[in-house]
């Protein structure tokens, strides 16, 4: 055999050889070359004549590494509206634990004699904010059962689990009616399942044309005074019923029209002292178990050191708190936990010791602190302001948390009908590459809107997004970070098939 032909022979082969086991060059020119490829498309979004003199912070990075691979604007202090709620959410989780549960409990300064307790009754509350009417008949029920039938002195709340402060300071006076601007109580009551703190829901029925409407409240209580000056008309007539809660009272006002064949009408309407709300509820209770209380309700009254507890009632584990939370974007929820955070941590419920650990737990996080300005923690201050840069940052870093299912799983899924599925995104991007990926908190204030959360693009690679809105004057704004978020699902990153 002739040797050096051998060796001729064999060169190409080896050389093939290496080549083939080399990552191939074209795969890491296509990366390069998508991430202009994305830039581009996003770019062109942002061009929308929609946003012309408003202001867009976006950052997209890389779920596995943070890596950036676009950002616009995205160091600018943008409100955030609720996508605040992501920062307080992890603080929370980091802070109280996924197990935390939150107490209520009865206690009493006086003794038993027989089935007469002679002194008072406390209900004290401990910041729950998924306790229900039937919460309160279940603990009347064990009052009873513990053989109390008649209370001879007063029925008190102690709601100094927190400060006084009922709203943030931000909050403007014409929210205060609303679901989303409810007072914050250490006790307080939700109508449903929902878990609206401090809320009653009225309900709006049609009766005979040119007669008032019939109204409903939940739960039933003579602690609101409904002013109806509603009007039944006929079935081709518009819907505007209007439902307005007198500054500073328990009046609600009901005004316009409702058609006959209407099914109904229903809102949230916050209460002014929901903890008298809790209280009266909570009095109603114990009259239907058949205890009677001979003295009077005494509201926001502290349970003495000497008092002994009857009764501790807790309620669900943090993680399940955290479904209607994020889902539905609940502002009581992020401002009781922002209070809870700092009872716990510096034994003061109140704004300025919650947000003070919220920042302190950004900041060992790895968050730039100080581009940042928090003052609440539900997002509807006009004046808290974060960077899209530091949102996307934390959804990186939070990733490894024992925590992170809690957290992810309770973010809204794009296009999932089932609301505490899809919450508020299960009608946004149907019949789209983001349809039941897009996992993401919305925010929503006037002039302001924000997406920020996670995707996979198409090719299997997981993004980290966070989209922050502000200064737009069109209502119809949403669309634009839909098409981003659908961009991104819809993008090759440079795995798999090109």
């Amino acid at each position: 055999m002739n040797v050096h032909k051998g060796i001729h022979l064999a060169v190409p082969f080896l050389i093939s050889l290496v080549l083939f086991l080399l990552p191939p060059q074209d795969v890491k020119e296509d990366q390069e070359k998508d991430i202009p490829a994305l830039s581009s498309q996003l770019d062109e979004i942002l061009a929308d004549q929609k946003l012309d003199g408003a202001l867009a912070g976006v950052s997209v990075r890389l779920a596995e590494t943070g890596e950036v691979i676009y950002e616009k604007n995205a160091s600018l202090r943008l409100k955030p509206a609720s996508n605040m709620k992501l920062l307080t959410g992890a603080a929370a989780l980091e802070t109280l634990g996924a197990d935390y549960i939150f107490a209520t409990e009865v206690w009493t300064d006086g003794v038993m004699k027989g089935q007469k307790l002679h002194g008072d009754l406390y209900l004290k509350g401990k910041g729950d904010p998924t306790l229900q009417v039937e919460d309160l008949n279940k603990i009347a029920e064990r009052l009873k059962n513990q053989g109390i039938l008649e209370v001879t002195g007063n029925l008190i709340a102690d709601d100094t689990w927190y400060d006084d402060e009922r709203l943030s300071e931000d909050l403007t006076w014409k929210d205060e009616t609303y679901w989303y601007g409810a007072q914050i109580s250490a006790l307080t009551v939700s109508p449903n399942k929902d878990y609206d703190p401090g809320t009653v829901i009225v309900a709006v029925y049609p009766t005979n044309e040119g007669e008032p409407a019939r109204i409903e409240v939940i739960p039933d209580t003579d602690y609101v005074e409904i002013i109806n000056h509603s009007e039944t008309i006929n079935a081709e007539g518009e819907e505007d019923i209007i439902l307005t809660r007198k500054h500073g009272t328990n009046e609600i006002v009901v005004e316009g029209t409702i058609p006959i064949e209407s099914r109904r009408f229903r809102e949230w309407v916050s209460v002014s002292e929901p903890t008298g709300l809790a209280l009266s509820l909570f009095h109603d209770s114990l009259i239907e178990q058949g205890i009677k209380v001979n003295g009077g309700k005494v509201g926001n009254r502290r349970v003495p050191d000497t008092a002994e507890r009857l009764i501790s009632y807790n309620s669900m584990p943090l993680q399940d708190l955290f479904i209607p939370f994020m889902k539905l974007s609940n502002n009581g929820h992020a401002e009781g936990l922002v209070k809870e955070m700092g009872k716990v941590v510096y034994g003061e419920g109140s704004w300025e010791k919650g947000l003070e650990v919220v920042e302190d737990y950004l900041r060992g996080t790895g968050i730039n602190t100080k581009t940042l300005f928090l003052r609440d923690g539900s997002g509807i201050s006009h004046v808290t302001m974060v960077p899209a840069h530091e949102i996307s940052e934390l959804l990186f870093q939070i990733q490894n948390k024992a925590w992170f299912h809690t957290y992810i799983n309770s973010l809204p899924v794009a296009g999932e009908k089932e609301r505490l599925t899809g919450g508020t995104l299960r009608l946004r991007m149907h019949e789209t590459a983001a349809e039941g990926n897009v996992q993401a908190k919305t925010g929503s204030l006037t002039g302001v809107s924000s997406l920020s959360g996670f995707v996979t693009t198409k090719d299997g690679v997981r993004l980290i997004f966070s989209i922050i809105l502000n200064n737009y004057l069109d209502e119809d704004i949403k669309d634009i970070e839909d098409q981003i978020a659908v961009t991104l699902a819809e993008h090759r990153y440079g795995k798999g098939d090109k």
